[in-house]
C-alpha cells in the first residue's frame, strides 16, 4: 500500500487537475469538507459557524421531545435506536437525549460521524455512544430515530450552468495559482428538467447525488425497520435555478474556491427531493414546514419562560434564543423542518 499523501489539500488538488484535468465540483466539494471537518471543531462563538442546537438547550429538548411523543404513540418499542447524521459537537443529542429521559425514553445512541476530531467531542459528551462512518453499519432490526440536523447542507452538490450553446457542467480548474469555476465538458441538456430548459443564460441548476443516496439509505432503513427521521436544514422546495453554494469563515461569507479544506461549504437542499425519495419508499413525509412554526407549535414559547422563571437573570438570553430559532428574519423561515415517518406509524406532533 501506497503511504499517504500528506501534501496540502490544495497542492493535492492543483495536482490532481494538472495530472487530470479540471475536476467536479462534487469532488472538489467533498474533499474540501472531508479535511476540514476532520481537522478542527468549527463550532460556536470561537468557530465558523453556530447551528441551532448551540444557540440554545431548547432546540434540542423540544426535537428529543418530538421524538419520544412520537416513539410513546408507536407503542413505545423497547428496541429503538436514537441515531444522528453529522451530530456535530453532540450538543443536540445531549439536550434531545435527557428530554426523551424524563418520559423513559433511554434508546441506544448511534452516531454517523467521520471526523475524529468531533468524535472526541461528542464522546466526553456521549459516553456510551457508537459511531458510524455511513449508515450501513447501523442495526439492522429495530426502529431507527433519525436526527438530521444542518447534515444535507453539507453534502456535495453539482451544478449545471446555460451558456450560449446550452448546458454545461461547472467544473474546478486550477490556473494562475488559484482554483476557478468553469463550465466544460458535452452539453447536458437532456439532463434538465424540461420546465427549467429555457431559463435565461447564466442560470445554475443544482442537484447532489450524494443527497440522494443518503437519503435513499436512510428511507430504506426506516420503511423496512420502522421509526422516523427528523430533517432540519435551510433549503428551498420544487424546481428552481440558482447558485446556492457558499463558504462560511468566522461567521461571514468568504471566496468558496480559495484555501480548499479551511472553510465549510454548503449548499441549499431541495426538500422536494428528500420528499420524493421519501415517498418512493412508502414513507410518509410530513411538512417541510419553517423551522419557527415548528418550534412554536412544539412550545418553545412555554418553555422559555419556565426556563426564565428558573433563573431569572437569563431571561433577556432565553428570549433572544427564542427569537433567533424562530423569527422569520433569523433562523424561522429559512430553516425547514420535515419528517419522514414508517409505513403505518402515527402522525408526528407540530406538522
Amino acid at each position: 500500500m501506497p503511504p499517504p499523501d500528506t501534501k496540502p489539500l490544495a497542492e493535492r488538488l492543483a495536482g490532481l487537475i494538472a495530472a487530470t484535468g479540471p475536476i467536479s465540483l462534487a469532488q472538489f466539494m467533498a474533499e474540501a469538507n472531508a479535511h476540514y471537518y476532520a481537522t478542527r471543531d468549527p463550532f460556536g462563538v470561537d468557530g465558523d459557524f453556530i447551528t441551532a442546537p448551540e444557540i440554545s438547550q431548547m432546540f434540542g429538548e423540544l426535537a428529543g421531545l418530538w421524538l419520544a411523543d412520537l416513539w410513546s404513540q408507536a407503542g413505545a418499542p423497547a428496541n429503538a435506536h436514537y441515531v444522528e447524521l453529522g451530530p456535530g459537537r453532540g450538543t443536540l443529542a445531549e439536550d434531545a437525549l435527557r428530554a426523551m429521559r424524563a418520559v423513559r425514553f433511554e434508546p441506544p445512541i448511534h452516531l454517523v460521524e467521520t471526523s475524529p476530531v468531533l468524535r472526541a467531542n461528542q464522546a466526553s459528551r456521549l459516553p456510551t455512544a457508537r459511531w458510524h462512518d455511513d449508515l450501513d453499519s447501523l442495526p439492522d432490526s429495530g426502529p431507527l430515530f433519525v436526527v438530521a440536523n444542518e447534515f444535507f447542507d453539507a453534502l456535495p452538490i453539482r451544478q449545471i450552468r446555460r451558456g450560449a450553446d446550452g448546458w454545461h457542467e461547472i467544473m474546478v480548474d486550477h490556473r494562475d495559482g488559484a482554483f476557478v469555476p468553469v463550465a466544460s465538458g458535452p452539453p447536458l441538456d437532456a439532463l434538465v428538467p424540461e420546465p427549467l430548459r429555457d431559463a435565461p443564460p447564466g442560470s445554475v441548476i443544482e442537484t447532489s447525488p450524494a443527497v440522494e443516496s443518503a437519503a435513499g439509505a436512510m428511507a430504506s432503513r426506516i420503511a423496512r425497520q420502522g421509526g422516523a427521521a427528523l430533517i432540519i436544514d435551510y433549503g428551498y422546495e420544487g424546481l428552481a435555478t440558482g447558485d446556492t453554494l457558499q463558504a462560511v469563515s468566522r461567521h461571514g461569507h468568504a471566496d468558496i474556491f480559495a484555501e480548499p479544506g479551511e472553510r465549510d461549504l454548503t449548499a441549499h437542499v431541495n426538500f422536494s427531493v428528500i420528499e420524493r425519495i421519501g415517498r418512493n419508499a412508502g414513507l410518509a413525509v410530513h411538512g417541510p414546514i419553517g423551522q419557527g412554526d415548528w418550534l412554536e407549535s412544539l412550545g418553545i414559547g412555554a418553555r422559555t419562560a419556565a426556563l426564565a422563571k428558573a433563573a431569572p437573570h437569563r431571561q433577556a438570553e432565553l428570549i433572544a434564543a427564542r427569537d433567533r430559532l424562530t423569527k422569520a428574519d433569523e433562523m424561522g423561515d429559512l430553516f425547514k423542518a420535515m419528517a419522514l415517518v414508517a409505513p403505518d406509524w402515527p402522525a408526528p406532533a407540530a406538522f
